[in-house]
């Protein structure tokens, strides 16, 4: 179907170029411009196949940009969210906020651990395990900040036994006393923070089952995000430091 386009202006007389134009149903934005050199094109990441790079003075989108976007959030499902983990280039991060995650409690080391056996990682989630570990070897860091209440809840203690397992992957494993993340203001959610410029965060429903992920990349809002890692990364422990700590009130 034929969209409806409204003239919004350009930067150089009424016919010139660049121009926007807005999408009147979608509230798509459409801009023409001059094509980026060849050479230019080069330097770019991200250039999707058929998509075309053109240059646009600052000043055009103040001019003519729509001035009130109402911001649809972007939802994923937890396929494509998966894919996430071997298409960032440098860092992964997450802070880990919840007291239990439902699928934690669906699976047999989760029985092990409130038997009060121990649990046998070895073999358990051979794929994700093999694909953390080619990712490392890839240079790529995973870090992340579990939040720890004070006594810990049971979903706390097995993930605090869980980190021996990731941290044999590679990943760096630090946490914080839920009193401690309050005085930080951190913020009460989940998320992943890719190369410090994409935010997965991480919905939840009533009975803490994860039910989709939403992409944020509004560079104010992930600055936001990156500030809650510097203050948790700065503050956090390693894990064993916590192991200990829960050991001597046992």
């Amino acid at each position: 179907m034929m969209r409806r386009l409204r003239f919004n202006g350009t930067g150089s007389g009424v016919n010139g170029c660049p121009a926007i134009h807005e999408d009147l149903d979608s509230q798509e934005v459409i801009v023409h411009g001059p094509p980026l050199s060849h050479e230019d094109v080069g330097q770019l990441q991200h250039l999707g196949t058929g998509e075309v790079a053109i240059v646009v003075p600052p000043q055009l989108l103040v001019d003519f940009g729509p001035k009130e976007v109402t911001r649809v959030p972007d939802i994923i499902g937890l396929a494509e969210f998966d894919r996430l983990f071997t298409q960032f280039e440098h860092t992964a991060w997450r802070l880990e906020s919840r007291r239990r995650y439902a699928s934690d409690e669906l699976t047999q080391t989760y029985a092990q651990f409130t038997r009060g056996e121990p649990v046998q990682w070895n073999g358990v989630d051979a794929q994700w395990c093999a694909e953390r570990l080619e990712q490392t070897a890839l240079g790529k860091r995973f870090e992340r900040v579990r939040i720890v209440d004070n006594p810990p809840t049971v979903g706390q203690l097995y993930l605090l036994d869980n980190a021996r397992r990731n941290s044999g992957v590679g990943e760096n494993i630090r946490c914080l006393w839920r009193s401690d993340g309050e005085r930080l203001r951190l913020p009460a959610q989940d998320f992943w923070l890719f190369d410090s410029r994409l935010v997965a965060l991480l919905n939840f429903d009533d009975h803490d089952n994860l039910t989709d992920v939403e992409l944020i990349t509004e560079p104010a809002a992930v600055n936001r995000y990156a500030q809650a890692r510097d203050a948790a990364m700065h503050h956090a422990v390693p894990y064993e430091h916590i192991v200990a700590q829960v050991a001597t009130t046992d």
